[in-house]
């Protein structure tokens, strides 16, 4: 009801009985003029008090819109305590809303998930973390269930037995997220959720390391041991069997050397305590000494060719040469003998590029994508022939990745392949300031 209502019949009421009263008072005593006297001050009183009345109705109806008198009397600091009130009222709701904002923006910049929800889990709030984790729109999605709109037989028991004390592990578009809800107020819950995605691509990328090094090494401590044992066994073995032992377990000592040197490559080369140092590297001098290694290693099998027209850059030239001679060394191995290798080293408006191209057995398109991941092998038989680590292209990516390089993998199998470093156009430095 309308406060005008309510103040204003009562104040007829009061002024009808204040009316009659003065005429029965003047009829009593004769005194008409006393009476209509008082019941004309009466009149204008009630009425500025009615007029007061009727803007307090408005203003209260729309305080935004509507502007109050000035006042007379006791209503000038009734007006006035209003004003302040109001003027109270805007400032904490500006305050109030400028802390929502900051709040919104705060949870829009966590790394986790965050969903707030009603007692009985209707959505109200969340940000856009959350809609990336659970599928959410915040847009089309508030108001609804949250066990409507998150497809999880997991999720759904969690929330029905409401063990909120311990979080919940669960897989849900492709993610594997760690979910909490936590009691807020009275009528209020929020959901945490947490990425664990990549956490757990680590952890199992560091597990089949350990289990495949630890496989590597096997192999050769297994016939280190087993001539060793032979020999402690059978010392009178003629020379020519020993030396043959001998030479066998130089091989595989070499390999396992070569296997943790490699190792230790990759783990210094992952590790954010170890930046490059860029230093000025000479191209012609590093690539004149990885192709005559490589005629080493080829031992006239194949036929190798420098393409030389890029600049010096800058780098880690250790790096570099380790990355630039697996490279090479690769195509040494897995090309036949007769085969062709080509080494270019050329620039253009993109920056430097290497490339080694080969006429070797090639690879299939389904395992170049992997070819990268440490000791993943195509043809493992051929890896043990090859005396490959199985590390060597992953040290190739890492090294491109620290010089902000592109690794680039083409292969077509019975033909050959090319492999590919495209530096930024920034590592380049021209020859004449070397």
């Amino acid at each position: 009801m309308s406060p005008f209502i309510v103040f204003w019949v009562p104040a007829l009421v009061r002024m009808l009985v204040v009316f009659f009263g003065a005429l029965t008072v003047g009829y009593l005593f004769g005194e008409f003029w006393f009476a209509t006297v008082v019941i004309l001050g009466l009149v204008l009183l009630i009425g500025l008090q009615l007029h007061y009345l009727y803007h307090l109705s408005r203003w209260l109806d729309k305080p935004d819109s509507s502007r109050l008198p000035d006042g007379w009397g006791a209503w000038t600091e009734i007006f006035s305590r209003l004003y302040r009130m109001r003027r109270e009222d805007e400032k904490n709701q500006t305050e109030l809303s400028e802390w929502l904002t900051r709040f919104r923006q705060a949870m829009t910049l966590l790394p986790d998930g965050v969903v707030i929800m009603d007692d009985v889990l209707f959505l109200e709030w969340c940000n856009p973390v959350a809609e990336q984790h659970l599928g959410l729109h915040m847009g089309k999605d508030k108001g609804m269930r949250i066990t409507n709109l998150v497809r999880s037989p997991e999720f759904m028991d969690y929330i029905i037995l409401g063990r909120f004390d311990k979080p919940l592990i669960i897989s849900h578009r492709d993610r594997k997220l760690i979910a909490h809800i936590i009691q807020f107020e009275n009528r209020r819950q929020i959901l945490v959720t947490h990425d664990i995605t990549e956490n757990e691509r680590i952890d199992m990328m560091r597990r089949d390391f350990i289990a495949n090094a630890s496989h590597e090494l096997r192999t050769p401590l297994t016939v280190i041991n087993g001539f060793l044992e032979i020999s402690a066994m059978q010392p009178d073995l003629d020379s020519k069997t020993r030396a043959a032992h001998m030479k066998l377990m130089i091989e595989q000592g070499h390999r396992m050397q070569g296997l943790v040197e490699d190792m230790l490559t990759l783990t210094r080369l992952e590790s954010v305590d170890f930046p490059v140092r860029p230093e000025h590297v000479n191209m012609s001098q590093m690539l004149e000494q990885i192709v005559a290694e490589m005629e080493g290693l080829s031992i006239g099998k194949h036929t190798l060719n420098l393409i030389n027209l890029g600049p010096d850059v800058m780098g880690s030239q250790d790096e570099l040469r380790s990355a630039f001679g697996n490279l090479v060394s690769n195509a040494v191995r897995y090309t036949p003998t007769g085969g062709e290798i080509t080494i270019s080293w050329t620039d253009s408006a993109q920056g430097p590029k290497f490339t080694v191209r080969d006429s070797g057995i090639g690879i299939r398109a389904e395992h170049i994508s992997r070819l990268t991941e440490r000791f993943y092998r195509v043809d493992k038989s051929r890896s043990r022939e090859t005396q490959g680590t199985g590390l060597g292209l992953a040290i190739v990516k890492h090294v491109a990745l620290r010089h902000k390089a592109q690794l680039t993998i083409e292969s077509t199998p019975g033909v050959g392949s090319s492999f590919s470093i495209q530096f930024p156009a920034i590592a380049a430095i021209s020859r004449q300031l070397s």
